[in-house]
């Protein structure tokens, strides 16, 4: 079942259109897939659906031959030096469609498709269930204080009355040095009480700037 359907070196009619056509699908389903509760562009998901089919062709005409093997990936290395990088989500699809797509190229479907269906069932699980998305009320939070300001302690009393926790992350100088920019990773006890968690945060440095927000580094599956 898992075998290959080319046979030697010969590629005939049926084994090439039946190595397209699961390409074409499975390439579908990552495109299907990088869509899943995840920002996208429609350029990326329409390549992620061609590229498998786009590999399979590479592979089939290599076929043995390792000259046109080392010329095939002198050209896969200048295509990524070209390109820009994606997030860690899209390089991984990116990754799967390209195995995709040297399974088939090998004439090995069976094993393209029980595989895809192997890590598109296991990211789905992991995306159901929020593995590694933090706490749903973490937040990060940038606060503008005067140079004058001493903020070593300024703000604790505020950060045990609405955080479960808070870590003061970085500090740095703006303003040509006159002001301070403090960046905490703090646990919201409440969400709902985030505007008056900001107006006492005013009081304190004197109605300066505050920037608070999901952190950017968490980007979902």
């Amino acid at each position: 079942m898992l075998n290959s359907i080319i046979t030697g070196t010969e590629i005939t009619v049926s084994s090439f259109f039946i190595c397209t056509a699961v390409s074409l699908l499975l390439g579908l389903g990552a495109a299907v897939l990088s869509m899943y509760k995840s920002k996208y562009s429609r350029s990326f998901v329409v390549t992620l659906a061609v590229l498998p089919a786009l590999v399979q062709l590479v592979i089939m005409m290599v076929n043995g031959n390792i000259g046109a093997g080392v010329a095939v990936a002198g050209a896969f290395g200048l295509i990524r030096f070209r390109s820009a990088a994606g997030s860690a989500k899209e390089i991984a699809l990116v990754f799967l469609a390209t195995a995709i797509g040297l399974a088939t190229g090998m004439g090995y479907v069976a094993v393209a498709a029980v595989f895809f269906g192997i890590i598109a069932l296991f990211t789905l699980l992991l995306t159901a269930t929020g593995f590694g998305a933090g706490a749903a009320d973490e937040r990060e939070l940038k606060i503008t204080i005067p140079e004058n300001l001493d903020y070593d302690g300024l703000f604790d009393d505020l950060f045990e009355k609405y955080t479960r926790s808070a870590e003061l992350d970085r500090v740095k100088t703006t303003n040509m040095g006159t002001l301070y920019e403090l960046c905490y990773k703090v646990v919201l006890r409440d969400a709902h009480e985030t505007k008056a968690f900001l107006d006492d945060i005013r009081t304190r440095n004197g109605n300066l700037n505050i920037v608070c927000g999901k952190p950017a580094t968490k980007e979902a599956l």
